[in-house]
């Protein structure tokens, strides 16, 4: 069974028409296109660059910002190009005076309310405003008006708002709404007074956000940006009496390489360790190592759900944006959720145990860091659960971005490093724990070794292709011993619900489902580079993949230091040093209404 949501279903051009051809002239030239497509979609295929400010690659156009306006002979007024549908014979002029005048009005009305503040901007270079204010030609302020003026929102541990940077473009609105189904945003008044804001008006920390940042990743300015630690994190390193521990997730090695300049799907692993190092970290850890450890306790734990009659099916719980979605929305569920903490965490706990044990070491004179794709890892950090003795697990969270900033920020040139490895005994990890990065991979790694733990053997072919790929719901069923297992996999929250309405509907032929909160998992995590889109998304994965398909060890419980780890401190899966340490408990959260 397979249900799309409306992101899947709504696409753009040849897709969403029948394969009829009509011929169009743009620019003097002939074209063909897709009878019913819209203008947009044509030229884009033909590489015309015509700008956006409100369009989403998926979902129907909503017209708002009128700067894709072309001029169509025969037409009274410019029209919008994201909603005009072509028509056999027509006549297109994509960048004639009329129409250059139009788009510079409209970013010279946008700026006249914009403050100039680019300096200081989390988005300074990276802003769509900003490069079509110079693609256009605007050198100075053409409309003088009273700016409006809110309070900026630092209210959230992972995102920070500003309404004053807001272009009311709407795809947050709609990211949040229409992808995420979780309508933690929506506009508020009308007119010259409307606005972007929460229910009532407050604080994200008060709404039904999740703090993925998907928000932040098709926010055209900086009027949505990462709570950064950048400076917290500098302190640490430059305070003697710290000792300061990184972890960096299973996706990092692939994705900051983009931050930096580099071609998408580039893996700098080695480098990105080396660099972490010449930064001050004392210690480099790889977050790969716990999502081997994560494996073991959670298919253990599936395991004895299935053999002793437990709640099914269980739901994963390494993604914290997910977890207080269903606290949000799902409380009913919330005892299918997997009581293991995430990878990020049952690492941030060992660090304070059994390593600061090893070192010698109070473990409120370590500051753990992990660098992470994903901004609601901020807010997990935080939670009162993830600490003992009110000493938190990780104390600060960076996305990649937040790396890729610190590493230009003290001057480093990764090109120039010589790859190093991560520290023991957290440096070690299996390509199971690697390809945690893309959707899908944690339900592999798991049924690699729930299929070791059930029958005593290892799973004949390792690569399970119906859990790959960019797909938002994906299903398999597998036999391991002489039992079928029912497995799903769900990647962005408005996949996640179809599944969960489906559960809560009686559906009763699955035991494991691993729900990730940004589309194409953490790959495509609210913290990944500006400009993440699905093409991006699965090249990432392509090198997840590459990386499983070209090393030996390929399941977590083959890691020789997950088993040592076993042997001198935490005994067995699910045994009660484990439980204390690498487990926890959810609740039920109000939503604001």
């Amino acid at each position: 069974m397979t249900t799309q949501t409306k992101a899947e279903v709504q696409t753009t051009g040849s897709e969403m028409h029948s394969d009829k051809t009509v011929n169009i002239m743009v620019n003097d030239r002939p074209v063909k296109a897709v009878q019913g497509e819209t203008i947009l979609s044509a030229l884009k295929r033909v590489n015309i660059n015509i700008p956006t400010l409100c369009y989403m690659e998926g979902l129907p156009p909503s017209g708002a910002c009128r700067l894709c306006v072309v001029e169509v002979e025969g037409a009274p007024n410019l029209v919008p190009s994201c909603s005009f549908p072509v028509a056999e014979g027509m006549k297109i002029k994509t960048s004639s005076p009329r129409v250059l005048k139009a788009r510079k009005t409209v970013i010279e009305l946008l700026v006249s309310n914009h403050p100039d503040d680019c300096l200081y901007c989390a988005r300074n270079g990276q802003c769509d405003l900003q490069r079509y204010a110079e693609e256009l030609g605007v050198r100075k302020r053409m409309f003088r008006t009273k700016k409006t003026s809110k309070q900026l929102d630092v209210s959230s541990p992972a995102i920070i708002r500003d309404p004053d940077k807001c272009i009311l473009c709407g795809r947050c609105v709609r990211m949040c709404e229409e992808i995420q189904g979780v309508s933690a945003i929506d506009f508020i008044n009308r007119g010259s007074r409307a606005f972007i804001g929460t229910a009532f008006n407050r604080g994200l920390n008060l709404s039904s956000c999740v703090n993925c940042g998907q928000c932040i990743l098709v926010c055209p300015t900086g009027a949505l940006t990462e709570h950064s630690y950048i400076d917290q994190v500098l302190a640490a390193l430059n305070d003697p009496s710290k000792t300061v521990v990184v972890q960096h997730a299973p996706s990092i090695s692939v994705t900051i390489a983009e931050e930096l300049g580099m071609p998408v799907g580039s893996d700098i692993d080695g480098k990105m360790v080396a660099a972490l190092r010449r930064m001050g970290f004392k210690y480099v850890f790889d977050t790969s190592f716990s999502a081997d450890l994560t494996i073991m306790e959670e298919a253990s734990e599936l395991v004895q759900r299935i053999q002793t009659g437990g709640v099914l099916p269980m739901l994963t719980s390494c993604s914290p944006g997910w977890i207080k979605y269903v606290e949000e929305f799902y409380p009913d569920l919330i005892p299918n959720i997997s009581s293991c903490k995430s990878p990020q965490q049952m690492m941030g706990a060992l660090i304070k145990s059994y390593w600061a044990d090893r070192e010698k070491l109070d473990p409120r004179d370590i500051v753990s860091v992990s660098i992470m794709p994903c901004t609601a890892k901020k807010f997990e950090a935080g939670r009162p659960e993830m600490g003992r003795n009110f000493v938190a697990d990780v104390d600060y969270v960076l996305t990649t971005r937040e790396l890729g900033r610190m590493i230009r920020m003290l001057g480093l040139d990764v090109n120039m490093l010589e790859s190093e490895t991560a520290d023991t005994p957290f440096g070690e990890r299996t390509t199971a724990g690697k390809i945690f990065g893309a959707s899908g991979g944690v339900m592999e790694a798991a049924i690699r070794t729930a299929h070791y733990l059930i029958t005593g053997t290892e799973i004949t072919d390792l690569k399970i292709e119906p859990l790959r790929g960019t797909k938002g719901i994906k299903e398999l069923k597998a036999r391991i011993g002489g039992l079928e297992v029912g497995a799903a996999v769900a990647s962005g929250l408005g996949n996640a619900r179809i599944i969960l309405d489906q559960i809560r509907a009686g559906r009763k032929d699955l035991h494991f489902i691993e729900i990730m909160t940004c589309p194409g998992g953490c790959v495509g995590g609210g913290g990944q580079p500006i400009g993440t889109d699905m093409a991006v998304v699965a090249a990432r994965m392509k090198i997840l993949y590459k990386i499983d398909s070209e090393e030996d060890v390929r399941v977590s419980h083959k890691n020789s230091q997950i088993i040592r780890i076993y042997d001198e401190y935490l005994g067995k899966p699910l045994g009660e040093k484990s439980h204390h340490l690498l487990h926890t408990h959810y609740h039920k959260r109000e939503v604001l209404l």
